[in-house]
């Protein structure tokens, strides 16, 4: 079948927890951004336990392009949104491409077409993931580097000689003025090819939050299927509205156990070690600074030193959940 023959299918998956509202204002810009595409549009409820699946239901019961699940059980970002991948079309068909859309972001009208136009045009490329801003218009970093031993000891020492020495292993991307190859993307709007998941396999359920994204993208890296960042197509996002990050008063355990998940699969339990002595290598860099000078901050959240050591620390020698 030539290009030009091709009807090419996507499945939309939005997960909910909790914010049914929001969920819904999200599916139905997924819906417009549907239109003209071959596909379907699945919303799977992770278990919320607060009327979420029966309200959302009930409000998409008559529209044909929705089904409406529920997981069951509250597994995690990866695990919910499996539940829709492997869900697939009507009928256990197989989509060609597959649509994360967080449940608090609202597509442009245009954004999954490109997306998966670019797919298409770029038949090498696993990944697509879209320009993601603000509601008040500002663009959200979302284009990063694999992390690593060295964007750890950055990360922590702050400091301005070694951010410029390390500019180019720094996590964090300035975001590209055109599409092209990064490591890896935020997942609000993340389109995967459905080669991948036959290639790599879905979302690694052992992660339940964070990480997860990065960990599809670096195994699908390694199996040939790189990621691409599409700036034509325009996401808004609010962000951190199911998981409360922006009020967060401490990290949760989870971050750290998904962190050393990370590296473990990455390299191994020295991998793991080795980036975690680099970070508070780089954090004892950030302590010398604020004995000579004023004003320098920890440039952590509170007690972020201490719940990774002892996170780590319990990694290696038991009596910590393993990662």
């Amino acid at each position: 079948m030539t290009g030009a023959d091709r009807n090419p299918t996507v499945l939309t998956v939005i997960l909910n927890w909790r914010t049914a509202e929001m969920t819904l204002k999200s599916a139905d810009a997924a819906e417009r951004a549907m239109e003209g595409i071959a596909g379907g549009i699945v919303v799977v409820d992770n278990d919320s336990g607060d009327g979420s699946f029966e309200r959302m239901s009930e409000a998409l019961r008559d529209r044909p392009r929705f089904r409406v699940v529920q997981s069951g059980r509250n597994g995690g970002f990866g695990a919910g949104n499996n539940i829709g991948i492997r869900l697939g079309l009507p009928g256990g068909v197989r989509p060609d491409y597959i649509y994360i859309l967080n449940s608090d972001a609202f597509p442009a009208p245009d954004a999954i077409r490109l997306l998966m136009e670019y797919l298409e045009r770029h038949p090498k490329v696993g990944l697509a993931g879209s320009y993601i801003h603000g509601p008040d218009g500002d663009p959200h970093s979302t284009c990063f580097r694999f992390p690593s031993a060295a964007s750890e000891f950055e990360a922590a020492a702050l400091t301005g000689p070694v951010s410029r020495l390390l500019a180019k292993r720094t996590v964090r991307m300035a975001l590209p003025e055109t599409s092209g190859q990064v490591d890896w993307l935020a997942g609000a709007s993340l389109m995967i090819r459905e080669g991948v998941v036959r290639s790599v396999g879905t979302f690694d359920e052992a992660f339940f939050l964070y990480f997860e994204e990065t960990d599809l993208c670096r195994r699908a890296a390694e199996a040939g299927w790189p990621t691409h960042y599409v700036r034509e197509s325009r996401v808004e996002h609010i962000g951190s509205v199911s998981t409360g990050m922006k009020a967060w008063t401490r990290v949760p355990g989870y971050w750290f156990d998904s962190r050393w998940l990370y590296y473990r699969k990455a390299g191994g339990t020295g991998r793991a070690i080795g980036v975690t002595l680099a970070y508070l290598a780089g954090a004892m860099i950030r302590q010398a600074r604020r004995v000579v000078q004023r004003g320098v901050t920890t440039g952590g959240p509170p007690h972020f030193l201490r719940d990774l050591t002892g996170h780590a620390l319990r990694q290696v020698f038991g009596g910590g959940k393993k990662a």
